[in-house]
């Protein structure tokens, strides 16, 4: 006999702010993997480690919630304690694999297949691994083209995450990776359920039911990852290079205006150099006088009185002392 599913028992609630914590975690995730790149060696793993968390915890979290719509009509659903808290373990350590290298080894396209892949397939086993830890008086029974068919999105979505976080630039183009991930795994999680019947057992089996309802299991394991989240996007708010990215934060090459070196600091402007005036010819200029054999600093001073008016009016240097002679002496 098949059960009654029902994935949406509290209507689109349940839905929607899964697909919120999804891409929560995934905008922390991707802004931590950025920093990690813009630091040396010694505070790289910290900040990918930090990103791996809060990656798997978005998704894990987006899960169970999802979860707490999903009922069958003919057997209450409760979870068992073990299994719930492994799938959170495997969620964040297979992250932190796909996370750490593409942050050693950059957006190649070597380390982004086998990133993605694992990343993928630990996503794909979190959810799989969370389905399992359900107890019910029932089996759970699979469509194996569903199940492919989320395993695949899975692998695609972690590869464009990853892809996003060591190449997307800014603030905003990184919100928007993070939205579409977001999209992402939601569409993977609903898409592995879309496969999913329970066989209800024709003769009651207590044994199935042992475990804890949805609501004194899940409720207080999200207080966990939900604090990790929310303490994650404080260290986000308060880093203003998480938070602008290169794009903003950094000086541009050479002519930007307006715009702040690596850091923060910010640099005086150079001092204004007086352009040399038009007009003056090339051989009343100081610099000219030795190459005319004369005396340094006569020729060329008495050179720019003799052959100025009295009034040189703009362009010229002002006169400092007497005039010389008029009668220019021979030399």
């Amino acid at each position: 006999m098949q059960g009654t599913i029902d994935g949406f028992n509290y209507g689109a609630v349940t839905p929607v702010v899964a697909y919120v914590m999804a891409c929560l975690g995934s905008a922390l995730g991707l802004r931590c993997t950025i920093r990690s790149l813009r630091n040396d060696s010694s505070w790289k793993p910290g900040w990918l480690a930090l990103g791996a968390a809060a990656i798997g915890s978005g998704i894990w979290t987006m899960h169970f919630i999802a979860m707490m719509g999903f009922r069958v009509a003919e057997t209450p659903v409760t979870y068992d304690l073990r299994q719930t808290v492994l799938s959170l373990v495997v969620a964040i350590v297979v992250v932190g694999v796909g996370v750490f290298i593409v942050g050693y080894r950059g957006a190649t396209r070597t380390a982004l297949l086998s990133a993605g892949l694992v990343t993928g397939l630990g996503v794909a086993g979190m959810h799989y691994i969370g389905m399992a830890s359900m107890r019910m008086n029932g089996r759970l029974e699979y469509d194996p083209v569903a199940v492919t068919l989320s395993v695949v999105i899975a692998v695609a979505a972690a590869t464009a995450a990853l892809w996003a976080a060591v190449s997307v630039k800014g603030f905003l183009p990184s919100l928007g990776a993070s939205l579409v991930m977001g999209v992402a795994v939601t569409g993977m999680h609903y898409t592995g359920m879309s496969g999913l019947s329970v066989r209800l057992h024709e003769i009651h089996n207590s044994q199935a039911l042992t475990g804890d309802p949805a609501v004194s299991i899940v409720l207080p394991m999200m207080i966990g990852p939900l604090t990790f989240l929310l303490l994650a996007g404080v260290v986000v708010m308060f880093d203003p290079l998480l938070v602008l990215g290169e794009g903003e934060w950094s000086a541009p090459a050479a002519g930007g205006a307006g715009q702040q070196p690596s850091g923060g600091s910010r640099t005086a402007p150079a001092a204004p150099v007086a352009p040399t005036p038009p007009d003056v010819p090339a051989y009343d200029r100081p610099e000219a006088a030795p190459a005319y054999g004369r005396p340094e600093g006569y020729g060329s001073a008495y050179l720019q009185s003799y052959d100025r008016p009295a009034d040189p009016g703009p362009g010229y240097p002002p006169q400092s002392g007497p005039r010389p002679p008029s009668t220019p002496p021979s030399w």
